[in-house]
């Protein structure tokens, strides 16, 4: 059965007539009639009185016209929720980032202004879970429309949004900080450089992750040459951030995640200034993404940005 037969069918019951309701229909009458046809073969009984002018129904078509008003009302008011569901889905902002970004930076700054502009993102917190290169290929296969994550010149993977396609804002700076449990005296258990006869032990990330890349290239580039033994390696700063609480060895850290610990006393920085590495946070999306509530959500970051600089001198 076709829903347009029912439709049909309530065209005529209203209209007792069957060249009128053909009309409404804007179908020819012998399309109209033969459709009528199909329904009652359909139904195995006779709907319409056909030897009464005007036509009138039958007991059993006055019992099909309540369920065919029905199930069309029913039918119609779901395919407008329906639309209303996808013209939110396409409207919303898919957005992705790392866990550490997520914990550290999205709820006390991305979302605050997010309620700011009262505009809501879809957060993929799938994401979470993923390597490096998976934030570059969401954003590259539109998987995805704003992409939240640091930046470094040694980030290799990430210059493939250096396309004119993409483009980007810098939305605040943070740095990487050596960290390490203290003794009982409050100093760092491992100190940098460390000696050759007793390496530190090292709290890395993998290579294909956004930070071990960026330490790597700062360690390469120190005077003195750290000394550190591999002891574990992760993806999350979040898990690093634990075991070098629990004592376990030196670990670089985004400072807005350690503050809170750091002032506690349990855990100190395992290194002078130089040790230090200066990351960028930033925004990446698709210039040729034309959902609205993305160039809004663009255009009011980029000018909440502007203004926080203040006048330039």
């Amino acid at each position: 059965m076709e829903i347009r037969w029912l439709e049909d069918f309530i065209a005529l019951a209203k209209t007792r007539h069957f060249s009128r309701a053909a009309d409404e229909q804007n179908v020819t009458q012998p399309t109209f009639s033969r459709r009528i046809k199909l329904l009652e073969e359909e139904m195995r009984v006779t709907l319409i009185d056909r030897n009464t002018l005007p036509l009138s129904l039958t007991p059993a078509g006055e019992v099909f016209l309540q369920s065919a008003e029905l199930i069309t009302r029913q039918l119609r008011d779901a395919k407008e929720r329906c639309q209303e569901i996808r013209k939110q889905e396409e409207s919303q902002i898919r957005f992705v980032t790392t866990q550490t970004l997520f914990l550290s930076f999205y709820k006390e700054s991305i979302e605050p202004f997010c309620q700011s502009i009262d505009m809501d993102l879809d957060i993929n917190m799938k994401s979470s879970s993923w390597l490096g290169i998976d934030f570059v290929n969401a954003l590259v296969e539109q998987q995805c429309d704003i992409m939240l994550c640091y930046w470094h010149p040694a980030i290799n993977f990430i210059r493939a949004l250096d396309d004119e396609q993409y483009e980007h804002l810098v939305i605040a700076e943070e740095t990487l900080i050596p960290c390490s449990a203290t003794d009982s005296n409050g100093e760092p258990k491992y100190a940098l450089p460390g000696a050759k006869r007793k390496p530190l032990p090292y709290l890395g990330y993998y290579e294909n992750s956004f930070l071990q890349p960026v330490i790597h290239h700062h360690l390469q580039r120190q005077r003195d040459v750290p000394q550190l033994q591999t002891l574990s390696e992760n993806y999350h700063s979040v898990s690093i951030k634990a075991m070098v609480k629990e004592g376990y060895g030196i670990g670089w850290i985004p400072k807005r995640l350690m503050l809170d610990t750091l002032n506690y006393g349990k855990v100190a920085l395992a290194g002078p200034a130089n040790w230090n590495i200066p990351l960028e946070i930033r925004l990446y999306r698709s210039r040729f993404n034309q959902n609205p509530n993305i160039t809004l959500f663009w255009e009011k970051m980029k000018a909440q940005l502007e203004q926080s600089k203040g006048p330039s001198s």
